[in-house]
C-alpha cells in the first residue's frame, strides 16, 4: 500500500511539473489599489506628434503630467516565480548575432513606445529569451510562456516592475 502511495505521489509531481502554465491577463499584474485608480482615471490625450516607424530610440517616459498610477511600480507579490502564459506586444531591445531579439519589453497594447503615454511600470515586463525571436512588426502580438519574476528594472527606454524568463515565444494566434 505504501509503495502504491509513493508511486501515485511521484506521478502527481511529474504531472504537476509538466502542467501547462496558467494563462494570465495584464489586469492580474495590477494590485487592487492600482486597478481601482485605473478605473477612476480621467481620459488621457495621445497627441505627441508623429511616430517614426522602427525608431526605438525615444523613451517610453515622455510625459510628466500623468496621474500617479501611471508611474506605479506596485506589484502583485503572489505572481513572483510563477509559471505563466501571457500575450502582449514587444518593444525590441537587444539582438543576438543572428538578429533575433533576446531581450524586449512586453506591453499590453500596440504602439506603447513612442508618442503615446506608456503603460505604468507594473504593466511592463522585461523579457529575457536567450533563444531569440524575430520581431518584424511591433504591432503584432506574441504569446509567451515561462517564469515571471518581480524585478524592478530601469533603463533609458522604460521602467518595468516584472521580468519574464521565457521558455517559449510565438506569434499570438488568439488561443
Amino acid at each position: 500500500m505504501r509503495r502504491l502511495f509513493l508511486i501515485a505521489f511521484c506521478l502527481g509531481l511529474t504531472a504537476a511539473a509538466h502542467a501547462a502554465p496558467r494563462t494570465v491577463d495584464w489586469l492580474d499584474l495590477l494590485p487592487e489599489e492600482d486597478y481601482q485608480a485605473m478605473l477612476e482615471m480621467p481620459e488621457i490625450g495621445h497627441d505627441g506628434g508623429e511616430e517614426a516607424p522602427g525608431d526605438f530610440t525615444q523613451s517610453l517616459r515622455q510625459r510628466d503630467d500623468l496621474p500617479e498610477v501611471m508611474y506605479s511600480t506596485r506589484v502583485v507579490d503572489s505572481m513572483d516565480a510563477q509559471e505563466l502564459k501571457i500575450a502582449g506586444f514587444p518593444v525590441p531591445l537587444e539582438t543576438n548575432e543572428r538578429g533575433a531579439y533576446t531581450s524586449f519589453f512586453l506591453v499590453p497594447y500596440a504602439g506603447a513606445c513612442i508618442h503615446v503615454p506608456p503603460p505604468p511600470p507594473n504593466q511592463i515586463i522585461l523579457v529575457d529569451y536567450p533563444q531569440g525571436i524575430r520581431i518584424d512588426d511591433i504591432y503584432e502580438a506574441f504569446w509567451m510562456s515561462g517564469t515571471l519574476h518581480i524585478d524592478q528594472t530601469s533603463n533609458e527606454l522604460a521602467d518595468a516592475s516584472y521580468r519574464f524568463d521565457a521558455d517559449k515565444v510565438w506569434v499570438y494566434d488568439g488561443e
